[in-house]
């Protein structure tokens, strides 16, 4: 339903500030960088990213505030820069390690990478500019990051003061993170699993991170729940049921069977409420996209658009934008064709990302609007976007095709980067709404930020790789980072090809979607605060279960957390930046400690304990870091 909004912006379209300035350009810049780093590490080892928005305000209040002349439109501005790097991040993982893990790519190629990563990002801001007006001011959206981030740059007088608890948090989920991986002072996770009879199966387990903890109290109980209910599905009903169906082979432990039959059967139940959860989001939005593409319409033939002369609703000219889309193309098309070498197939893999980027940039936009950057489906229309790319290309290259997986990641890779930049975009919009920044100002440097993002994403990546791995952890890569969705993406695309997916599974978990689905219309007819949107469940299916177990864990300190907080504290972020200090801080490390161990080859090059490590160390460290991140919300100091 649409509606009309006339907020007065905090400050009026009459007033003109600086914006776009030298030291703002450059402070974005590293922050983009910085924080691309950290949410790569992020993602491929916990699955989820969460936005950056609010820690990257609040660093740039404290570093602009340092200067004589700043201003909020500035801070906004720096913050719309920075926050691209974790969106461009959130794309390129979920991803390019496909193409690693399927050994199509032996490392990243850098100026594949980057090239991929910013036509990606790049289409992703100019796809949602004509979005705009329509998703923001006449739509009835929340974008809770957005509108965070506009309160938090308006008390931007106490910046040195709240920058405390997210610096704190960061040394402290970094010392964590050195002291567990880097030193082996404890070990990083703590499970038991066993099997009776051997028919009966049962696992627990819990990761000792920090990073993973805050990502639960960011996302709140809801969203966690959901989590651990698709990791309990997997675990505790799945897992068991095909053990006793199968039975037991000789000489493997329990942990090791769990692992194997969740990484080779049961994950597929998320990519089939992945995929339905994709469809969903499409079906749940075709007006609002209809309506948004209509008014950019009259836009371009110069209809009349409610105030548009005014300085707060100048977007960049869609003339601009049409031949940006153009200039994106190329290097896309350069890379496919080098990639395939096929001038018809190229043609059509990218007229179907061309087609699959806008289409799935109006979802991410639109997604983030109603659940968040954090909550947004990106690995749901990716994984559609993979499945549906594979099908179409066996279809006509035959399932014999030697690149045929790797185009279906290729074109999944610009897609994701597309749709996460797009939601990000739309929540630095929004702010720019709230506080009256000039549209077409915050796209060019969102712009600014995926760019300077996108030649880090490489190197990261290869260093990452070459230090940890990426996939199932063995005996060989006991700190292998899991990369969910990357080994999600690479299954797909490799069992269309094989014809080996196993489809009765999807189809299970597709049914898991839909009920997920039926339960959250339910629960918003009835009214209820508690819902149930089909990505979080999807997104539990697939992870680990000692990754879950965490993520409720933080979710859980998050609602005592705010049960017992101090009424007048309502709008204080105090507990968010802790929380994302913490993931700062964690990520920041692990990429560090990448550094000796790829210049080494020892993944012990630091460590003090030789051999297996005690877990219950670790357990009070991370009990104390539970501990205080509660009081951060309590007690607000």
């Amino acid at each position: 339903m649409r509606q009309s909004v006339r907020n007065t912006p905090h400050i009026p379209a009459e007033t003109t500030l600086p914006e776009i300035t030298v030291k703002g350009v450059l402070l974005g810049i590293v922050l983009a960088v910085v924080l691309a780093g950290a949410n790569s590490y992020l993602g491929l080892f916990a699955g989820l990213t969460v936005s950056a928005a609010i820690p990257a305000a609040v660093v740039s209040m404290a570093v602009l505030g340092l200067f004589r002349r700043s201003n909020i439109l500035e801070n906004n501005a720096v913050q719309t820069a920075a926050s691209a790097g974790e969106a461009l991040a959130c794309g390129a993982i979920f991803t390019m390690p496909a193409l690693v893990l399927m050994g199509y790519w032996e490392n990243f190629d850098y100026w594949e990478t980057t090239l991929i990563a910013a036509a990606g990002g790049v289409l992703g801001v100019l796809f949602t500019i004509p979005l705009r007006r329509t998703l923001i001011v006449e739509q009835k959206l929340s974008f809770p990051e957005g509108l965070a981030t506009a309160e938090v740059l308006k008390t931007g007088e106490k910046g040195g003061a709240s920058v405390r608890p997210l610096a704190l948090a960061s040394i402290a989920g970094g010392i964590f993170k050195l002291s567990g991986s880097g030193l082996n002072l404890w070990r990083e996770s703590a499970s038991i699993a066993t099997v009776f009879g051997g028919k009966a199966f049962a696992y627990f387990g819990a990761s000792l991170s920090p990073a993973l903890l805050s990502v639960g109290y960011i996302v709140g109980m809801n969203i966690a729940v959901l989590i651990f209910i698709g990791g309990a599905i997997s675990w505790w009903i799945g897992i068991p049921v095909y053990i006793a169906l199968n039975g037991t082979p000789e000489g493997m432990t329990a942990y090791d069977l769990g692992h194997l039959v969740w990484s080779t059967k049961i994950r597929f139940l998320g990519v089939g409420a992945m995929v339905v959860g994709g469809i969903w989001a499409l079906i749940s939005l075709r007006g609002s996209i209809v309506s948004a593409l209509s008014d950019s319409w009259k836009a371009f033939r110069g209809g009349d658009i409610p105030s548009r002369g005014l300085r707060t609703e100048r977007d960049m000219p869609l003339q601009w934008v049409m031949l940006g889309v153009a200039v994106m193309i190329a290097p896309v098309f350069i890379i496919y064709l080098r990639e395939i070498h096929s001038v018809s197939l190229t043609a059509f893999m990218s007229v179907l990302m061309v087609f699959a980027g806008f289409l799935f940039s109006a979802v991410g936009g639109y997604m983030a609007g109603l659940v968040g950057s954090s909550n947004n489906p990106i690995s749901g229309v990716t994984v559609a976007t993979v499945l549906c790319s594979a099908l179409l290309l066996a279809a006509l290259a035959g399932t014999g095709a030697q690149a045929g997986p790797a185009s279906a990641v290729l074109i999944g890779a610009v897609v994701a980067c597309a749709a996460a930049i797009a939601g990000d975009n739309m929540q630095d919009l929004k702010a720019g709404w709230v506080l009256g920044s000039t549209p077409w100002k915050l796209q060019v440097m969102q712009i600014t930020g995926v760019l300077a993002s996108a030649l880090v994403i490489g190197p990261v990546l290869n260093l990452l790789n070459t230090a940890y791995g990426f996939g199932a952890r063995t005996a060989g890569s006991p700190q292998a980072l899991p990369a969910p969705q990357a080994t999600l993406m690479q299954s797909v695309a490799t069992g269309v090809f094989g014809g080996n997916l196993p489809w009765d599974i999807i189809a299970e978990g597709a049914g898991i979607g839909i009920a997920c689905i039926v339960a959250d219309l339910l629960l918003k007819r009835s009214g209820s605060a508690f819902r149930a949107p089909v990505l979080a469940v999807a997104v539990g299916l697939y992870l680990p279960f000692e990754l879950d177990a965490v993520i409720m864990l933080g979710g859980l300190v998050a609602l005592l957390a705010s049960r017992r907080s101090s009424p007048g504290n309502s709008g204080d972020k105090t507990g968010i930046l802790a929380a994302s200090g913490f993931i700062t801080g964690e990520a920041i490390m692990g990429i560090l400690l990448a550094m000796p161990v790829a210049l080494t080859g020892n993944p012990g090059a630091l460590y003090i304990i030789e051999g297996q490590a005690a877990a219950w160390p670790g357990l009070v460290f991370f009990g104390l870091i539970a501990l205080w991140l509660y009081t951060r919300e309590v007690s607000k100091v």
